[in-house]
């Protein structure tokens, strides 16, 4: 199986400093739903690993957020593509919670779900707290810079081996263009 964690603002859609609190405020960065679109064609399953602290703030509430994601999810359907699941922290960062990044609840419950080590798997953000997630979690970090990536990238302190892209498309022409083996599973015949 081939899997690519994202995170979802400032990496799929335009970010704001004031949260994406409306379906409205939610405009996809160019390129971004192409570049989904061709890793599902490659057979990659696409998840979304995000913070929404606004749900805790009470800037928007489940709903809207269902809303948001529908538009989303619209978006990429007119574009041929899918996404497999939507991980998100509803917490706000006082909670101290497993899930919201950097903390890796987020990442465990997409290696519980999928039954697949992280490690070499993707996982694209623009924000430190993304790339810490992910190497914690034994996933391949990467940074674009959109969103907040260019100034996680000039405050520096990128964990080991961060690979740098322009935007989510580039990151996944360099993906798909150096696929890493998908994680065999034992099925059938081959079961032990």
């Amino acid at each position: 199986m081939k899997l690519v964690i994202l995170d979802r603002d400032g990496v799929i859609n335009i970010d704001s400093e004031r949260f994406i609190k409306s379906p409205e405020e939610w405009r996809p960065i160019p390129g971004s739903l192409e570049a989904i679109s061709r890793l599902n064609q490659l057979d990659y399953h696409v998840v979304i690993a995000t913070n929404q602290s606004g749900i805790a703030r009470g800037l928007f509430d489940m709903a809207t957020l269902n809303r948001i994601h529908q538009k989303m999810i619209d978006a990429l359907a007119q574009q041929g593509a899918a996404l497999d699941a939507i991980f998100f922290c509803p917490h706000a960062n006082e909670a101290r919670c497993r899930c919201r990044k950097p903390a890796i609840g987020l990442f465990e419950e997409i290696q519980q779900r999928y039954n697949i080590p992280l490690s070499q798997v993707p996982a694209i953000g623009d924000s430190l707290r993304d790339l810490v997630a992910a190497r914690d979690s034994g996933a391949q970090p990467m940074l674009v810079l959109t969103g907040k990536g260019q100034k996680t990238l000039d405050a520096g302190g990128l964990p080991a081996g961060t690979q740098v892209f322009a935007d989510l498309a580039e990151a996944v022409r360099q993906i798909t263009a150096n696929p890493v083996p998908s994680h065999a599973h034992p099925t059938g015949d081959d079961a032990a």
